[in-house]
């Protein structure tokens, strides 16, 4: 049985680029090498699914990604059905082989450090409406970890500040209560002074626009990513940033995950489990730079 006819189906019947026929068959040669260096006496017509899974785990364990791995499953999948069809092989090894799940990728978020020297820092304004109302939405989506739909349908009536808590309307209209510190409510409590002073209101929105109406997302979104571009190198620099911000600052600081999930408004635990994964790469990170043997 020849790689070389099968090639030549991809590349005359289905009209398949010189490039990715090439691809295919860089795969199928790096599998054919490693089946033929566990037992020269195994060829594509003897070998069964158990040996390709080895070659997964023998990839894998490589450090290939799970990309890489399910692409040149799937020239072995292709060539072993191109196989079946032609009568060239009895059964197909590679039907009932799973690839591995393809990473999700960690989600980014800033450092407690370049989070504290931004709102911190000598940059603000405290006296133009623009600069107050963007260092507030920024500490309000660090604190809360609101979603930027959630933090701007938030309306005054929505704020207790008193009891230091908001009312936020989620996903499918569903609501939850979110609590947060004082340093938020007397954040919120200058800002809502100076936006009355200053801002002719149109609209019962908490973060308004200086026309008076309810803040635009995309002017918010140009704001954050301007801002956060002066304390942070990451190339996604969105308010969902702050999200992941505020949820892997609370689980690096004892919060569990089920009260993380509360906050948050997820609907499922595995959602919110995804930050267990960045908490862990930074716990690698403080070993690998302490430990002596590390």
């Amino acid at each position: 049985m020849k790689v070389i006819e099968f090639l030549d189906y991809l590349r005359c019947e289905r009209n398949y680029s010189e490039r990715t026929v090439k691809e295919y068959g860089d795969d199928l040669t790096h599998f054919e090498s490693f089946f033929k260096n566990l037992d020269t006496r195994l060829s594509w017509e003897t070998v069964d699914s158990d040996v390709i899974r080895d070659w997964m785990e023998s990839m894998m364990d490589k450090g290939n990604i799970a990309t890489t791995v399910n692409r040149r499953l799937s020239a072995v999948r292709s060539f072993y059905r191109f196989a079946l069809t032609r009568g060239y092989v009895e059964s197909d090894p590679a039907y009932c082989v799973r690839g591995p799940k393809k990473e999700k990728p960690l989600p980014q978020f800033v450092r407690e450090r370049d989070i504290d020297a931004l709102l911190d820092g000598q940059a603000w304004n405290m006296a133009a409406y623009a600069d107050v109302r963007a260092r507030t939405i920024i500490l309000t989506l660090y604190e809360t970890g609101l979603r930027i739909s959630e933090l701007l349908g938030l309306d005054d009536a929505d704020v207790d500040l008193d009891a230091c808590l908001l009312k936020v309307t989620g996903k499918g209209d569903k609501q939850r209560i979110v609590p947060f510190g004082t340093e938020l409510r007397d954040t919120l409590a200058a800002y809502m002074s100076l936006r009355d002073a200053q801002v002719a209101r149109k609209s019962a929105a908490l973060f308004l626009t200086p026309k008076g109406g309810r803040a635009d997302y995309f002017q918010v979104r140009r704001e954050i990513k301007k801002r956060l571009g002066g304390v942070c190198t990451l190339r996604k620099r969105s308010p969902h940033v702050l999200r992941h911000t505020f949820a892997t600052a609370m689980l690096n600081n004892g919060a569990g995950l089920e009260s993380v999930k509360k906050l948050l408004g997820h609907s499922k635990l595995t959602t919110t489990e995804i930050y267990t994964h960045t908490t862990f790469e930074q716990l690698k990170k403080v070993y690998e730079s302490a430990h002596p043997r590390a």
